[in-house]
């Protein structure tokens, strides 16, 4: 049985990413699953691993990419007595993903309920538990609160404007004219991302509660100014930094510690979902188990852009850094009935 995966060679652009092909999957070791991978996410957090960016990862190329994943259990090593072959599970794995199998230790992935498509399931993992935890975890907001957050029409802003809809937060989210729609129809109201601090104050109508930047750079302080005195900034990514438009990583942490020393009456926080799962590894099984049930009740969902095959893993590269998908991009590494056919 042969299994393909995508190796990153070294760090800098899409010509990194190679499609290798292995005469045999590897083998899990003692208390490990092996997982045929059905669907991975491309998102933007593996552009900025791809050129080197990413400050959690210490590993270094070569390595196969993909940050989450939905699959089944395959083979199990010695010792293996938490999950079964033919189990559906989904994990976080950072690297990894962007391939036909890989292994885990037992106790990482965590099972999908019935009834959940994979592609669905992969939409809680990185693109809902981010959200989830920055609005509930990290800011604390509340019914009648409001937020604005910063590139509405992806994978996370699309599911954080569900999030905030269900929790009755008043939403507000920038993003490029062709996704005003969507973030429409999402209940919130959109706004140009060139809005200055004082118009955005304007449109919001005196400040929010809550601003969540994936960018970094420059809009770090014109975030600060959007808020209401108490309010939080919380960023989430060097967007800005990764596709050349500005910024310096450290400089923009040292910001954010800074500004909370600072008489304003305003808050900061840097949230990475990594960090946040090492220190707090109950958190994620609980807070994947409450977006999983959302789900189950139609309360939430993601928004899917485009879907493409492993091999076009280059093409999916492209599209997120153009920053014009509306919602979240999927990797289809294999059809579910296909994997679990091979599995049986």
């Amino acid at each position: 049985m042969t299994s393909r995966q995508i190796v990153q060679t070294g760090f800098g652009g899409i010509e990194c990413l190679a499609l290798h092909n292995l005469t045999e999957p590897p083998e899990p070791g003692p208390g490990e699953v092996r997982l045929r991978v059905h669907v991975a996410s491309a998102a933007f957090t593996d552009v900025i691993i791809r050129k080197g960016m990413y400050p959690d990862l210490k590993e270094k190329p070569p390595f196969t990419p993909g940050y989450d994943m939905v699959g089944v259990v395959d083979a199990v090593g010695p010792g293996v007595t938490r999950l079964r072959i033919g189990e559906r599970v989904a994990d976080l794995t950072v690297t990894g993903a962007h391939a036909d199998h890989l292994c885990l230790p037992q106790e990482r992935p965590i099972p999908v309920p019935e009834g959940v498509t994979d592609i669905d399931a992969l939409g809680m993992i990185l693109s809902a538990v981010t959200p989830w935890q920055m609005l509930h975890r990290v800011a604390g907001l509340q019914a009648g609160q409001s937020l604005l957050i910063h590139g509405a029409g992806g994978a996370v802003g699309t599911m954080m404007l569900q999030l905030a809809r269900e929790a009755g937060i008043t939403a507000f989210g920038t993003d490029v004219a062709a996704k005003h729609d969507l973030i429409r129809s999402l209940g919130a109201t959109p706004l140009s991302p060139d809005l200055a601090a004082g118009e955005a104050l304007a449109a919001t109508q005196g400040g929010v509660d809550a601003v969540f930047d994936p960018l970094g750079g420059d809009s770090l302080p014109r975030s600060l100014g959007m808020l209401k005195p108490g309010g939080k900034l919380v960023a989430y990514g060097f967007q800005n930094k990764v596709s050349g438009r500005g910024g310096v990583v450290p400089i923009d942490l040292l910001k954010l510690a800074c500004w909370n020393w600072l008489p304003n009456r305003r808050a900061t926080a840097f949230y990475s979902i990594g960090a946040m799962r090492r220190k707090h590894p109950d958190w994620f099984r609980e807070d994947l188990a409450m977006l999983f049930s959302m789900l189950q009740a139609g309360r939430i969902a993601p928004v899917v852009a485009a879907t493409y095959p492993l091999e076009e893993i280059s093409a999916a590269h492209r599209e997120i850094e153009a920053g014009s998908a509306p919602g979240k991009i999927v990797l289809q590494i294999a059809e579910a009935e296909a994997a679990t056919a091979r599995v049986a």
